[in-house]
């Protein structure tokens, strides 16, 4: 799902509506869920694809944060 972000998969599921999930299993430590959301029509909502692309960043912006941070020792 490249319109989202490198390294971000969809995952379909039908049943009698549309399921979507947007998810990124590149990164070493887990699987992180995006977004998912019942779709309605043939093209993504934009709410949907900008929702997802915020929660990428943020993500993203996390674990550069994480690195940088100091570690703690007990």
């Amino acid at each position: 799902m490249t319109e989202v972000g490198p390294g971000v998969i969809e995952l379909r599921i039908r049943t009698g509506v549309e399921h979507r999930v947007f998810y990124v299993a590149r990164l070493e430590e887990a699987v992180y869920v995006l977004h998912t959301f019942d779709k309605r029509t043939r093209k993504t909502p934009k709410r949907d694809l900008d929702l997802a692309r915020a929660r990428l960043r943020s993500l993203l912006a996390h674990r550069i944060a994480e690195r940088k941070a100091p570690e703690e020792k007990p």
